[in-house]
């Protein structure tokens, strides 16, 4: 039976490697393959390739000046950090929200055995991502300090206790989780938010990693001191990988016992945490006027309610919003050593500032694409928005606002932080023409497609979302606009001057704007109906 529910389990989370999402039908054989091999690929080369490098630069250094338990703390916290980030929301969905407890609960399944099958799934995912850190560490000090039966058996064991303690603390990270998630509202928009702070912590670290490395391995023993200070448990796990034999027996004492610690509490709360159905205030009636709305307000207000109802939705088609402002504050605390530089770097060519910047506009702004994923999502649903006493034009005319809205307006804080920035020319009004006309081709670009390659069979809403070929063309024509619109006017186009450019630009955009904008009141309007 465990393993039964083992299989189920590591099914699920793989699911997409076996089925077609957009079909609902098995893959190939030569399919599967494939999309086994390219997750290995991506796993064991591109992340693995990166922590091996990472483990070259550190251990020879930290091993020659007597620090290998600072090389092998490091490494470890890693592992850790990475192992457990990858499997606490699994925790979370697999482990205590599952969709089919209440299925399997019913059954004759007893728990500790059901539980045990949501551990050890937990447990495969968090040594799947803690593994591809510490394996390549200890193989590398293996290669190049020593590889004697206790270096051998330290690194093993090393392995199995970063397993056991990201499980212990996947387990208490998804706990606390499961938990807050009973009390929030709004989890969409929380979600958006660790994600994007998860983004943010990555690429800080990605930027700050070789500055990092290169002061480690210059100040080794002095930070070396203050851990062993500071943070001995720390040391003491760090010896473990070194081979020494009483930090080995502390070190699995310690980790096993919090593990059992764990089971214990799990064991008797799981029943309650799985079939809790979250808190609920007492509904109190208050009687209060409903303003009527329009009916263009009314099919706006729907299509932002989808907008802001899927994280997914919101973080594949919705990042410029977020881009947008901080590009605007960056130009304000940096836009004048910019300017300067792209003066001193086009000389010749008079004005790129004020294009250039325009140009950057647009691009962020082409990360805005929710006009075009939007008739898809409406998938089997989509008999609501024909069956309503208004016509098809105006169900699109909604899906084009959202972006519309959602575009420009965060657009204005960048341009209007040009104004402080840029001289006062004939180019700076036409650098807000030319960016607010590439916003409205952009969406009307993104709903032309969506509505000639809709997609209303998908099984998961990232089908439409992120993997057309529609939001595909979308997103990459609206990088190629922006290389295009500047290419031109740093090979030709300068010749016009600034002033001139942008607005032959702005007039030609909006003339092909108004194209894609009576095709949508046409003939896409009439296929819309049709879908």
């Amino acid at each position: 039976m465990l393993k039964t529910l083992v299989k189920k389990q590591l099914m699920e989370i793989f699911r997409s490697y076996f089925y077609n999402a957009k079909t609902n039908k098995k893959r190939s054989t030569a399919g599967i393959i494939a999309y086994i091999l390219l997750f290995a690929a991506l796993m064991i080369g591109l992340i693995g390739g990166m922590f091996t490098g990472l483990s070259v630069s550190l251990c020879a250094p930290l091993t020659q000046a007597g620090m290998g338990w600072l090389y092998f703390a490091l490494m470890s916290l890693l592992a850790i950090f990475l192992g457990a980030f990858g499997s606490v929301f699994n925790t979370y969905s697999g482990l205590y929200f599952a969709k089919d407890n209440d299925l399997l609960l019913s059954l004759p399944i007893p728990v500790r055995t059901l539980m045990a099958s949501r551990l050890l799934t937990v447990y495969l995912m968090g040594l799947m991502y803690s593994a591809v850190v510490i394996l390549p560490a200890v193989i590398v000090y293996w290669v190049t300090v020593s590889a004697a039966p206790m270096a051998l058996l330290s690194g093993v064991l090393l392995t199995a206790l970063i397993s056991i303690f990201v499980l212990t603390l996947s387990c208490a990270l998804g706990w606390v989780v499961a938990k807050v998630s009973r009390k929030l509202k709004h989890k969409s928009f929380i979600t958006v938010i660790v994600s994007l702070a998860g983004l943010a912590i990555y690429y800080f670290f990605v930027f700050k990693a070789q500055t990092a490395i290169e002061q480690l391995v210059a100040n080794a023993a002095v930070y070396g001191e203050k851990i062993k200070g500071a943070a001995h448990p720390l040391y003491v796990f760090g010896l473990t990988g070194t081979g020494d034999v009483t930090a080995m027996l502390l070190s699995a004492a310690v980790i096993l016992a919090l593990f059992a610690l764990t089971w214990t509490l799990l064991s008797r709360s799981f029943l309650q945490i799985t079939t809790a159905s979250g808190a609920s205030g007492k509904a109190v009636y208050r009687e209060k006027a409903v303003k009527r709305r329009s009916i263009d307000g009314a099919l706006f207000g729907k299509e932002l309610a989808r907008f802001t109802a899927s994280p997914n939705y919101m973080l594949n088609s919705g990042l410029g919003i977020l881009l947008l402002p901080i590009s605007g504050i960056l130009l304000l605390w940096k836009g004048g050593t910019v300017v300067s530089l792209l003066n001193e770097v086009f000389t010749s060519q008079s004005g790129c500032a004020e294009v250039l910047l325009c140009t950057g506009v647009c691009a962020i702004a082409s990360m805005n694409d929710m006009a075009t994923p939007s008739v898809s999502l409406e998938g089997k649903s989509l008999w609501l928005a024909q069956s309503l006493p208004v016509k098809p034009w105006q169900v699109l005319r909604a899906k084009l606002k959202v972006q519309l809205a959602l575009t420009a307006l965060p657009a204005l804080v960048p341009l209007v932080c040009m104004t402080f920035i840029l001289p006062v020319t004939a180019a700076l009004p036409l650098v807000f023409a030319e960016a607010l006309a590439y916003i409205a081709f952009s969406a009307c670009l993104g709903l032309t497609l969506g509505v000639a390659r809709a997609n209303l069979t998908w099984t998961s809403e990232l089908m439409p979302i992120k993997q057309s070929l529609a939001v595909t063309i979308a997103l990459f024509g609206g990088w190629l606009y922006a290389i295009v619109f500047a290419g031109l006017y740093l090979w030709q186009g300068w010749k016009l001057g600034a002033a001139a450019y942008l607005a032959v630009a702005a007039a030609v955009t909006l003339a092909v704007t108004a194209l894609l904008l009576r095709w949508l009141k046409t003939k896409g309007a009439q296929r819309f109906a049709m879908l």
